[in-house]
């Protein structure tokens, strides 16, 4: 089966497909929310050559392809991207059986660890993402039902034709400023993904709480770097008329590579179906393991998530309901009886262990 991969796109990694360990469906028809027109994904783990490892001429963490659209992993970084609870990576490893592709000795040391690489930091990492699908899907929203009709002009937000400050003057204040909210920033690089997310989610609810939003950030760095209040208030409006522009060519860019189908059905609903789809499915996911400690990836709601793609949910309850869970899901974390990160330890051991094997 591990031949649905053209491995002669790969002809400067000779030894892909003999190291390649394990393959399997992912996407919708891991999901069984595939329809006809849904596309092939594959998802697999490598280990290379000795050489990769010993020595520093080489490197490798993925290849892809696409028709099927297939990734496959190092196995060091698939391992640190799972003990993450990637959502797109954990389900790697909890896919049905009937999906796998190949799967040799040192992929079954992996299935059968699966649960190791379980913890609550799934609440951060799946409801990370539907919260990011909902804002995209929020952001498509406004443009359906109030779409800008004209790019912004200087002349809107108080600015001359041309700016009085020269351009490498005013992007030499902006990076003094980000810099000095740099500053600001605790240095969590070291923490792992799912900490972090929490972390900065419980910083930001802090800074709403007490009215300092990314605005009032700007402003009180920029009094911190030493600039005058007639020099902040140029360079606010000059950063919001960038912002705006920005959001102009995303708009149009938006509009000029839709999916005709998925268009159609926008603009028949309001929203983007397949986003809302995907969102309801994480968080159900979410939800099963922090309290089962399992990954459920063949849904038993398609039916009802295949309705959700063509429209069931209106707008409004989608909203409602995604907040109200993406809420829910704290306590739910708090009483869950996952270990609150994994055993990082084990699975670098279990890494090592498994290729060792290999090489």
């Amino acid at each position: 089966m591990s031949a649905m991969i053209d491995y002669a796109k790969h002809a400067s990694l000779p030894w892909l497909e003999e190291r390649t360990v394990y393959l399997t469906r992912h996407g919708s028809h891991a999901y069984g929310t595939s329809l006809p027109t849904s596309d092939l994904d594959i998802r697999g783990v490598a280990i290379p050559p000795r050489e990769y490892f010993l020595g520093f001429a080489q490197r490798f963490e993925q290849a892809e392809s696409k028709d099927p659209d297939a990734v496959i992993y190092d196995v060091r970084k698939f391992m640190s991207l799972a003990a993450d609870c990637n959502p797109n990576i954990i389900e790697v490893l909890w896919t049905d059986p009937a999906d796998h592709l190949k799967v040799t000795p040192a992929a079954e040391r992996l299935l059968d660890a699966r649960e190791a690489f379980l913890s609550r930091n799934a609440k951060h990492t799946f409801s990370g993402y539907a919260i990011a699908q909902l804002k995209r899907i929020n952001a498509h929203h406004r443009w359906l039902r109030n779409p800008p009709t004209a790019p912004p002009t200087r002349a809107e937000y108080g600015l001359p034709e041309r700016t009085v400050i020269p351009k490498d003057q005013l992007q030499a204040a902006e990076s003094a400023v980000r810099k000095r909210i740099d500053e600001w920033n605790l240095d969590m690089s070291a923490l792992d993904v799912a900490t972090r997310i929490d972390i900065e989610n419980k910083i930001a609810d802090h800074l709403t709480a007490i009215g300092v939003n990314d605005a009032e950030r700007w402003n009180r760095a920029a009094r911190s770097v030493g600039y005058d209040e007639n020099f902040i208030h140029l360079l606010d409006k000059e950063r919001v008329y960038t912002t705006r522009l920005r959001e102009w060519g995303q708009y149009q860019t938006w509009k000029a590579t839709r999916n005709p189908v998925r268009a159609e059905i926008e603009a028949r609903w309001g929203y983007d179906c397949k986003n809302a789809m995907h969102l309801v499915r994480l968080l159900r996911m979410c939800r099963e393991i922090l309290e089962m400690g399992r990954v459920i990836v063949r849904r038993p709601d398609r039916e009802e998530l295949l309705a959700i793609r063509h429209g069931a949910w209106t707008y409004e309850r989608l909203v409602e309901w995604a907040d109200a869970e993406d809420k829910a899901l704290d306590e739910v974390a708090a009483r869950s009886p996952l270990p609150r990160s994994p055993d990082r330890a084990r699975l670098d051991a279990l890494c090592v262990s498994i290729v060792e094997s290999a090489i």
